[in-house]
């Protein structure tokens, strides 16, 4: 074998995997205390659900993943754009286009009615 450096996964501790499953299941304990229990308004509930979410996807990539900012230079920083991009056009055109099926639908009256 030669001495060349190969790229090798960083090593991790048992306590950032301890660390991430604990953080993991407050963040999925909170929300569903928080929907069980209608200790908030619906709006303020749905608001810590998607930041519980975030972080959460955060936790798994950090802890789990090992995904960091000095991994792969900036291209690591460069993914997360291009996902939180990608999940905000899904989100907001499904939403648009949701709305605007239930405006723009042909109502279906009386005189709408199949002939045979």
């Amino acid at each position: 074998m030669s001495d060349t450096t190969h790229d090798q996964a960083p090593h991790v501790s048992r306590s950032a995997y301890v660390y991430g499953f604990l953080l993991s299941v407050v963040l999925t304990a909170v929300p569903f205390w928080l929907v069980m229990n209608h200790v908030l308004a619906p709006q303020a509930t749905a608001m810590v659900i998607i930041a519980a979410a975030v972080a959460q996807i955060l936790v798994h990539t950090v802890c789990f993943l090992h995904v960091n900012t000095s991994s792969e230079g900036g291209w690591t920083l460069l993914a997360y754009a291009f996902t939180a991009v990608l999940v905000l056009i899904v989100i907001v055109g499904s939403l648009w286009i949701m709305y605007h099926l239930n405006a723009n639908m042909m109502p279906m009256g009386d005189g709408m009615d199949a002939q045979p």
